[in-house]
């Protein structure tokens, strides 16, 4: 493996990173501080508790969730297509690097940005409530396949974009609203019969659930079937990209 072309591609993009601070640190912990703060506010005045845990405890895995996959998605997306956009991926492409090692270092990126980003609103989260985790080892393990596997999805909408509007199509319409529905803020518990059945077809359900009992021990869906979700999930999306570069779709054309 040629580590150095996947630290040049990684450091490339972390520095990027650092360059827009402002926009990709700051402004996600700022709007994720303000959904706790509404939600924690508003809705926690109403319900004090959900299952034994008060309710401005419990939407904290799911803020964190909501950071992470939408950050994920939009640091690996725009750091594949930006390349596409300038003509510099024909350069890639034909640098000493296959492509297994150029998705380690753009996803890598993205993941290692997204994992620092859900850190520290996990940090700043803990100003606002008490907060404990019970299974810590599990957490860790739920945000890494989480970053690893929303990013390389990130990187597929990226070589599937035509413009920048694409970009920002599928997370926006799709993505975002799965998570809102995917039980963020709320137990699928507390939803009508006909409804839970319904939203157990919401793929990120799973997440949000298994992420939840790390921290609480409590979850909508079995924590091995969250498991076996996300595995399942990372492993099409790695599919895919093999797939893309196999057969140059979106790159060579």
């Amino acid at each position: 493996m040629n580590l150095r072309g996947v630290w040049a591609i990684y450091h490339y993009e972390m520095s990027r990173f650092f360059r827009t601070l402002m926009q990709s640190f700051l402004s996600p912990v700022i709007s994720t501080s303000l959904y706790f703060v509404v939600f924690g506010a508003a809705i926690g005045s109403r319900i004090d508790e959900v299952e034994g845990v008060s309710y401005g405890a419990f939407i904290v895995p799911g803020l964190v969730m909501l950071s992470v996959i939408t950050q994920a998605i939009a640091n690996a997306s725009f750091g594949i297509y930006f390349p596409k956009f300038i003509g510099t991926i024909y350069e890639l492409l034909s640098a000493p690097v296959n492509f297994l090692e150029i998705v380690i270092g753009y996803v890598g990126a993205a993941a290692t940005k997204a994992l620092f980003i859900g850190v520290v609103i996990l940090g700043t989260a803990t100003l606002f409530v008490d907060l404990q985790v019970e299974h810590p080892v599990a957490m860790v393990a739920f945000l890494l396949l989480t970053c690893i596997s929303f990013a390389l999805l990130g990187f597929i909408i990226g070589i599937w974009a035509g413009n920048f509007e694409q970009l920002q199509l599928v997370p926006l319409l799709v993505v975002t609203p799965l998570i809102f529905l995917g039980g963020s803020f709320y137990s699928i518990s507390m939803l009508p019969p006909v409804w839970q059945t319904i939203t157990l077809f919401n793929p990120v359900v799973y997440l949000i659930s298994g992420f939840r009992w790390a921290f609480f021990g409590m979850a909508d869906v079995p924590v091995g079937l969250s498991l076996l979700a996300i595995a399942g999930f990372t492993g099409l999306c790695l599919a895919v990209i093999w797939w893309i570069f196999r057969t140059g779709w979106r790159l060579r054309s």
